[in-house]
């Protein structure tokens, strides 16, 4: 089983989108395809994000993208979702295994306790819990990790984005423990792009390091893939034009405190961390 080791070096997260209205256009669950197929296809996607270097394999079965940017999108049943993703779980788990860790990216508690049978060995929730707390104690009777995610429906913050963040995730901690969750299992995710404008998530960004002293150090996840703010910042670039834009913000990231980074492109950015990685963690 692959172990993180916080500090020693920055963790890659490929994602695997078993949707079919992925924002950022990677979705492999096509209208007509079969389960067979679509394990096919993730199986190809997840041999080449390992090859290229990702400890982790984040499978998703429905769409989280904003509503307040991206429109309403209708949301799917816990069966159907389990349907589709625990499959690939499973698969990825069989084949992966000793190489890599994979991760269930759901806020349903059902959905969670299915893929960790399966095998997967983290739990990434979009809204930590705050939909549907079984993912917290699936995470707690297993063992697994657990990512816990800043998010809300409006990018509205009275009292500054920072200090609502910050709160907002101390409060899901204290959340994760009161489930059974031990703390050297936890992660956060400040959500970059989830409730927040561009501008709210290039503050985040930019107060990173100040963001991880302030919950105690936990390990940092930071999702900036193809994600809006990149495109804002490129002149309403394309998801599919971002990947420059994404990889400068992944190396700043790592700068100041990032652990794990989610992306779609693997190769693209596994040269971009290991180049960070090179001089952030240089020792004499």
């Amino acid at each position: 089983m692959t172990e993180l080791r916080w500090g020693e070096r920055t963790h890659v997260m490929g994602i695997i989108n078993v949707t079919a209205d992925s924002f950022s256009g990677d979705g492999i669950a096509t209208p007509g395809r079969s389960e067979a197929e679509i394990v096919s296809a993730a199986l190809d996607q997840a041999r080449g994000f390992v090859a290229d270097g990702a400890q982790l394999l984040d499978v998703g079965a429905e769409s989280s993208r904003p509503a307040q940017f991206y429109g309403e999108h209708p949301s799917i049943s816990a069966e159907e979702e389990a349907a589709r993703s625990v499959p690939v779980v499973a698969a990825l788990s069989a084949e992966f295994g000793d190489r890599a860790i994979v991760s269930i990216d759901t806020s349903k508690g059902a959905v969670a306790r299915e893929a960790l049978v399966a095998g997967a060995s983290m739990v990434n929730d979009v809204w930590a819990g705050t939909r549907d707390a079984g993912t917290l104690t699936a995470a707690a009777e297993s063992g697994a990790h657990l990512v816990l995610m800043h998010n809300r429906e409006l990018a509205e913050y009275p009292d500054g984005v920072f200090v609502e963040v910050v709160s907002w995730l101390r409060a899901r901690i204290e959340d994760a423990a009161a489930a059974g969750v031990p703390r050297e299992r936890l992660i956060v995710d400040p959500g970059i792009g989830f409730g927040k404008t561009p501008a709210h998530s290039i503050e985040i960004l930019h107060r990173l390091a100040e963001l991880k002293e302030a919950l105690g150090g936990l390990p940092l996840l930071v999702g900036t893939s193809r994600k809006r703010v990149i495109g804002e910042l490129l002149g309403g670039a394309p998801p599919d034009q971002r990947l420059e834009g994404t990889a400068a913000s992944v190396a700043l990231a790592i700068a100041t405190g990032a652990d794990i980074v989610r992306v779609h492109d693997v190769a693209a950015i596994m040269k971009t961390v290991r180049v960070s990685d090179g001089i952030v963690r240089w020792q004499s």
